[in-house]
């Protein structure tokens, strides 16, 4: 739009040449301390001659749905484990995920009648951003656990070692290998991922919902009109990780014709913590073809995320941003409408997401995060009530999860009490959602959509779907 234009001549997008290095001329967070540094190159150059994890082709396909979640014609779903383990890398852990993936899917797809981008944190989420380098442990220091690509959880293998970036490159590639021969073999088959939790069956708000999803699996003609092959759930399952250790990211980026991917993902985001605007991770992700996410928290301002359009989508390409909200339920109704409005009224063109984990995690008294499942819920209904108000569309959610019947998030039908949640805590980081807080979240997701697409029809004023 003429808006976004204008706003392009005034703003500070960089002039400077990128490469796939030019991040190294900026200040870089995030970044763990190698001593042995000929090691790390030996590493990186290694990586860089493997072959590439997906496709150019693949890529270049998620944008265009991703487009399409842009809109109103799709939705978007993202999710997994908050920090993947290599010990995970195994038949049963992997097809669980795929499994609770394409589960709440299904759910969303029967009650939206809308097609769902899947998109899995997964084949290459081996790394996480902490608070702080170390950590005191028995009296002494020690670095923090910053992913089984940098170090291990146990605390006596802290130091970051460069060869494990080499196991998760090839983790990466075992586990896509498999997904992809799972998918192909009839995991997304609708039969396959239509068993549901018994209290879904028996519970008063869900019977009938479950009841009208377990039919279309039984007569999946009925989604004729939502997906081309509705027998079929889902051909694709794209991947994705926080782009955080930037000389792997390099060593995963390719030239084809002329434009530059990085290969080892479909999609990347750049959180919290390493999107500051004169920093290196803005300056890597603004040269990559793919689509990629930013994570916003409640401190952000709106001229900050104007400035962070302009410089990583400066042509206003549909389906190459995504702004990832995560405000905390307390502070979306008073600090998201500015942003939200600021970003329309500058005429860009962006996927919004909500994640409604991370601005909601608590510390119990024992010392162990956890998120009450009530505070999910509100944040997510509170930013779909922004948007609807903002006369705009939010396309989907980003959420922390396992089939895994843990204990690491509070309440829900499961109804887990705080005192209850050291029982299963299976997290190497911060708390997932379990198999049934995971399948309520998406049949509440889905009257949330329902709710917003009667709002947009209702109104001819608002953004088109």
């Amino acid at each position: 739009s003429t808006r976004f234009e204008g706003l392009l001549a005034h703003g500070c997008a960089r002039m400077e040449p990128w490469s796939p290095s030019s991040w190294r001329r900026r200040p870089v967070q995030q970044q763990p301390t190698y001593r042995d540094t000929a090691h790390l190159a030996s590493v990186l150059a290694q990586i860089q001659s493997l072959p590439p994890l997906v496709l150019p082709q693949e890529v270049d396909q998620l944008r265009e749905h991703l487009a399409d979640v842009a809109r109103g014609k799709k939705l978007i779903l993202q999710g997994g484990d908050c920090a993947e383990a290599f010990v995970d890398c195994a038949l049963g852990p992997i097809e669980s995920k795929l499994t609770m993936l394409l589960r709440m899917s299904m759910v969303l797809m029967c009650g939206t009648h809308l097609p769902v981008v899947r998109v899995a944190r997964m084949a290459g989420q081996y790394m996480k951003p902490r608070s702080k380098a170390t950590e005191t442990h028995e009296g002494r220091q020690v670095c923090a656990y910053r992913g089984d690509s940098i170090n291990s959880f146990d605390v006596a293998d802290r130091e970051p070692d460069p060869q494990r970036l080499l196991q998760a490159y090839f983790y990466s590639a075992a586990t896509l290998n498999l997904s992809r021969s799972l998918l192909a073999c009839g995991l997304g088959k609708m039969e396959s991922v239509s068993q549901f939790p018994t209290v879904f069956h028996e519970h008063d708000d869900y019977a009938d919902a479950t009841a009208r999803v377990v039919q279309v699996a039984m007569e999946p003609s009925l989604l004729a009109h939502v997906h081309a092959e509705p027998e079929t759930l889902v051909q694709d399952v794209y991947t994705s990780h926080e782009g955080l250790l930037l000389a792997f990211e390099e060593a995963l980026t390719r030239r084809v014709s002329n434009k530059y991917y990085n290969l080892g993902a479909h999609f990347l985001w750049i959180g919290e913590r390493t999107r500051d605007l004169d920093g290196a991770h803005l300056e890597y992700f603004r040269g990559i073809a793919n689509p990629i996410g930013v994570k916003l928290g409640a401190g952000v301002q709106a001229d900050e995320v104007i400035a962070l359009i302009k410089l990583l989508n400066p042509d206003n390409i549909p389906g190459r941003l995504m702004l990832i909200t995560r405000f905390g339920a307390r502070n979306v109704l008073d600090k998201l409408p500015v942003i939200v409005k600021a970003v329309r009224d500058s005429g860009a063109v962006v996927v919004w997401q909500c994640d409604p984990m991370h601005g909601n995690t608590v510390v119990l008294d024992s010392g162990i995060k956890t998120r009450h499942f009530p505070d999910i819920m509100s944040e997510l209904e509170r930013t779909f009530e922004v948007h609807q108000q903002c006369g705009t569309w939010l396309g989907g959610i980003h959420v922390e999860l396992t089939e895994n019947d843990v204990t690491e998030c509070t309440g829900g039908l499961c109804d887990i009490r705080a005192h209850e949640v050291p029982v299963r805590y299976e997290s190497f980081c911060d708390p997932r959602l379990n198999r049934e807080q995971s399948l309520q979240l998406a049949f509440f997701t889905n009257d949330l959509v329902q709710r917003a697409r009667q709002t947009h029809e209702a109104s001819p004023s608002l953004t088109p779907l």
